[in-house]
């Protein structure tokens, strides 16, 4: 099979709405985001009155993202999409967060029901809440959702936290696909400079979230939970060394709640392919498998791939392992059927 007639699923794209309604208006608090529509095809997203950050219309307008997978001398078939993580809205009360979660889960549902053959969603989450999470996540399979994108912690609680069990567990129990994408960032304070907090804390945050799901115990006691994890699992491969040494040498501070050596785990959680580097996708594909390795590229962000599924094309391995990267991990991942988008 020729590198052109790949199929190729990218798990890892966000999307917003184009219209949003006045959230600050409504609930009298809080650094909601916003979109100020200043030109064609352009929006300043805004963080109540700061500048965030600006977008195109490819951050919201569903033709105009199949039209730039098209063009692209390999395509990219199909689109997951879930929301921009600024809008986790943890922070929020969670009645609040819950009712941003409905609005953005329904504008996803929509597009994936307009376009079933180039879009699967995602939904988010009142995480801070397991009783309203739980109720929306039944809801998100109710209208389509294949999944639900979270952050690395959700506030002050890593993945371990006990609150958030119950919800991982509704997700085993709803077969639905869980993607673990990083946000707000340790130690934010000491890293004002030089975009660090996307440079060193996101990865930084992508580790802390696969080993307390690890050491917490979590994969153990779910072991259908279906997990990806975005940009390669961040730091996670690059120091699985010295994690793993580090439950050898001292099981009294690392083993507490999962006494099973976390190399049990690589493989039963899958990573996108977004490391920007082709030997450390080498060395990701050695550690977990290449069918525990996704085609995933932050679409339509500058620090994401910037040509969809390049780094997976320039692996010197048969046709067959890239099909599997960019498509079959996928869609075992997201449990769909081999015809699905036949």
């Amino acid at each position: 099979m020729a590198n052109d007639q790949l199929f190729t699923i990218d798990i890892h794209t966000h999307i917003i709405p184009e219209n949003m309604p006045d959230w600050k208006k409504k609930f009298g608090y809080g650094e909601w985001i916003s979109l100020e529509h200043h030109k064609p095809c352009c929006a300043k997203m805004m963080m109540d009155s700061e500048f965030f950050r600006e977008i195109e219309s490819n951050n919201w307008d569903a033709e105009k993202r199949m039209e730039e997978c098209s063009e692209l001398n390999d395509p990219v078939h199909v689109q997951v999409l879930s929301t921009v993580p600024v809008m986790f809205s943890y922070w929020a009360e969670p009645e609040d967060t819950l009712e941003i979660s409905e609005y953005l889960n329904d504008h996803i549902a929509d597009i994936c029901k307009k376009y079933p053959k180039r879009f699967v969603g995602l939904g988010n989450l009142p995480m801070q809440d397991k009783d309203l999470a739980i109720q929306e996540l039944k809801r998100c399979k109710e209208i389509g959702l294949k999944g639900i994108q979270i952050g690395s912690h959700i506030n002050q609680w890593n993945l371990n936290h006990p609150e958030l069990y119950p919800i991982f567990e509704a997700m085993e129990e709803l077969d639905m696909s869980l993607f673990v994408h990083p946000w707000w960032w340790m130690a934010k304070s000491k890293m004002p400079d030089y975009w660090l907090p996307w440079l060193v804390g996101m990865p930084a945050e992508t580790s802390l979230a696969i080993s307390s799901l690890i050491f917490g115990g979590i994969f153990e006691k779910l072991p259908n939970l279906r997990v990806a994890f975005a940009h390669g699992g961040g730091a996670f491969p690059g120091t699985f060394g010295r994690i793993r040494h580090g439950w050898k040498v001292r099981p009294d501070l690392v083993a507490v709640d999962n006494a099973d050596d976390p190399i049990k785990y690589l493989g039963q959680f899958w990573l996108d392919s977004l490391v920007h580097d082709k030997a450390m996708l080498e060395h990701v594909i050695d550690l977990v498998g290449k069918n525990r390795v996704c085609c995933g590229t932050d679409y339509p962000y500058p620090l994401g791939e910037l040509v969809p599924g390049e780094l997976i094309r320039s692996l010197d391995v048969e046709d067959s392992d890239k099909q599997i990267m960019l498509k079959d991990s996928a869609m075992e991942w997201l449990n769909l059927p081999d015809n699905f988008f036949d």
